[in-house]
């Protein structure tokens, strides 16, 4: 695939292109079937397919406050889009100026004259730019003075659910990592540098790699059954997120015990597939029952993993790529 940023996409790029359009946070099935559609139309009419995004989200420079906690970062949303099979993925600079172009502008000016638009496929509903003025009436008026012809696809779901971003993140953030798997078509992931922390679980017998993550939307406070890229290896592994209350800790963390594995990862890239929530927090009267605790979330990990997908891994690369 091919990645257009910053002046690149300011450029003659293509002289005819199939395109869409859209913010594309977390990649989920929804935009899967768009996609599909896109590089089906591509290859229909011998044209190359583009996916057209915005890097801050649209809503971090113009309401910040309103702005919702991101499900991929950046580099996991050009790795899964890169996985659909589109040719290129443009990404625009969204900031204050940009959010003032006109749609027609925005249309005629970038997508038609830089990216050589010749057909684009939208979903439903769906607007851009300022005062969400390109929609479909405004597309259609355009695309007879410009050239182009335009398509939108129905909702995307399953049974009464409509797949969308925003209900990827209400399910991730009850914890119901099972349900929003079946949103996302993967399991939801995070990265992150393996940094020191309190090495309390080293103590225990359990030693866990502390993670700092640049991921915004993590899971609430809880244990989880999780499967790990470390080193170019899927290892199983159970993660706890929260405060550490039976020691009182102070701030919350994102620790993981990874199963049959040993060393120091210290400075190293691990990605974490969360697939099912086990319980939430406790505070335990004593390390003793903590510990036991923990060999029952090790135990019921193994029962859960069992059965893991890997097939709802993705994207599928070394864990160095997956948090770039």
């Amino acid at each position: 695939m091919r990645l257009l940023t910053g002046s690149d996409v300011l450029k003659k790029n293509f002289n005819g292109s199939i395109i869409t359009i859209g913010n594309f946070d977390g990649v989920h099935r929804g935009h899967a079937e768009l996609f599909r559609q896109v590089t089906t139309a591509s290859a229909q009419r011998g044209l190359p397919s583009v996916v057209v995004t915005f890097e801050p989200h649209p809503l971090a420079v113009l309401a910040p406050e309103t702005a919702p906690l991101l499900i991929t970062t950046f580099a996991q949303k050009i790795a899964l889009i890169a996985e659909t099979g589109v040719d290129c993925l443009a990404v625009l600079e969204f900031t204050p100026e940009f959010s003032r172009m006109p749609a027609e502008a925005f249309v005629r000016d970038i997508l038609v004259g830089f990216l050589g638009m010749r057909h684009i496929i939208i979903g439903h509903d769906y607007a851009f730019g300022k005062d969400r003025q390109g929609n479909r009436e405004s597309l259609e008026r355009l695309g007879s003075a410009c050239g182009f012809t335009l398509e939108d696809i129905d909702p995307v779901g399953d049974g009464e659910a409509i797949f969308s971003s925003s209900l990827a993140r209400r399910l991730i953030n009850s914890g119901d990592m099972r349900a929003a798997t079946v949103i996302l078509g993967r399991y939801h992931v995070i990265s992150g540098m393996v940094v020191h922390g309190r090495e309390i679980g080293q103590t225990l017998g359990f030693p866990t790699a502390n993670i700092s993550t640049r991921n915004e939307l993590i899971p609430p406070d809880g244990v989880y059954a999780v499967m790990v890229a470390v080193e170019g290896r899927l290892l199983q592994g159970a993660c706890c997120i929260g405060n550490n209350p039976t020691f009182e800790g102070e701030g919350r963390t994102i620790e993981v015990f990874l199963v049959d594995f040993s060393g120091r990862l210290y400075g190293h890239e691990i990605a974490i597939c969360f697939v099912e929530r086990l319980r939430g927090l406790a505070k335990f009267p004593d390390a003793g029952a903590l510990i036991s605790a923990i060999q029952q979330d090790v135990a019921t990990t193994g029962t859960v993993l069992a059965s893991v997908d890997q097939g709802l891994i993705k994207p599928l690369l070394s864990s160095e790529q997956i948090g770039a």
